[in-house]
């Protein structure tokens, strides 16, 4: 437990974005003010916006924590991540604001909207495999080679306190909140935000998200380690955020700690959960934004009881011609 990221880190964190990253709102999803049934109506839902941040997703949390704690040394070097996209353009958008050179190793498969992005920012890319394999080793080899400081993209304690100030924020904002609904990847946010949740409000439940098609979250807290799903597999959901075959070894420590379960979601009920934020609630998702309200949507029935529930839209980096087919 000594190793788990603590309440006073991740305040310290949210000292270091401040002006940095944006303090999103907790945005009320629509409901009907008077059921059908003629009784109290559906527990409120409010969505953690994470796509206003300035690229897109609450990565830059995490990236700008890290990076902005390096020392002088370190920055003269520059730095290396792997990432599908979205702690890419993190790293990037980071490097860029504190003028460090930025190296990223991308899949081939990463959707254009964010290798663009990463590019503009001035970062350089390279191109692997889509494997955590062929990520983790060429950032290595970049790391070992050029004396780069890596920035993990969730296995970090750094990392994962940055991304816990989403959670510090939604206490702070709801302190009566209930269930908070986090999407899982490679597991650096629900590991910050389970940590300043259960900190600041112990009651609170915290349930992990993730689409059935990349669902090594849910069979590693079965298992009760962390398991790997073949990229094969994960590669099958329109998630491309949530592809990440495994959840590191320091967010498996936190979520045993902190996180109360695991669901879910099919890629229609993806899908119509972004038509609906879109429509609805005014807010673009991407497809691994929109799990965690896809659970409140279309699983309260695996769902804590509650009356006030937060879901967290973790980014909106969504390819445009993918977005304009959802609306449909």
């Amino acid at each position: 437990m000594s190793d788990l990221v603590s309440l006073p880190e991740i305040e310290r964190a949210a000292e270091r974005i401040a002006g940095v990253a944006v303090r999103t709102p907790l945005v009320p999803f629509p409901r009907d003010p008077v059921p059908p049934s003629g009784g109290e109506g559906e527990p409120a839902l409010l969505v953690k916006a994470e796509s206003l941040q300035p690229i897109g997703a609450f990565k830059v949390r995490g990236a700008y924590a890290a990076i902005s704690s390096l020392t002088e040394a370190e920055r003269a070097a520059g730095v290396v991540t792997h990432s599908s996209g979205n702690h890419a353009q993190a790293v990037a958008y980071a490097a860029r604001a504190l003028g460090i050179k930025a190296v990223l190793v991308m899949p081939h498969t990463t959707p254009g909207v964010k290798v663009e992005r990463c590019i503009a920012l001035g970062a350089e890319v390279v191109y692997v495999e889509p494997t955590a394999q062929a990520r983790a080793e060429t950032a290595g080899k970049l790391a070992a080679a050029h004396g780069f400081t890596m920035i993990p993209p969730y296995d970090d304690a750094r990392v994962i306190a940055g991304q816990g100030t989403a959670g510090l924020e939604i206490v702070r904002d709801r302190p009566d909140v209930d269930v908070v609904l986090v999407p899982i990847s490679g597991g650096g946010l629900i590991a910050g935000v389970s940590a300043a949740v259960k900190a600041l409000r112990p009651e609170a439940k915290v349930i992990g998200v993730e689409p059935e098609l990349a669902a090594d979250a849910r069979d590693s807290m079965a298992a009760g380690r962390p398991v790997s799903w073949d990229a094969e597999k994960t590669g099958r959901t329109i998630a491309d955020a949530l592809r990440v075959q495994r959840v590191g070894d320091l967010p498996f420590a936190h979520m045993r700690a902190h996180v109360d379960g695991v669901v879910t979601v099919t890629e229609d009920e993806i899908r119509l959960t972004m038509r609906r934020l879109a429509r609805e609630a005014r807010l673009i998702a991407e497809p691994g934004g929109a799990v965690a309200t896809a659970a409140y949507l279309y699983r309260r029935g695996e769902l804590p009881e509650g009356a006030a529930y937060v879901s967290i839209l973790s980014g909106g980096n969504v390819d445009p011609a993918l977005f304009l087919d959802v609306l449909k």
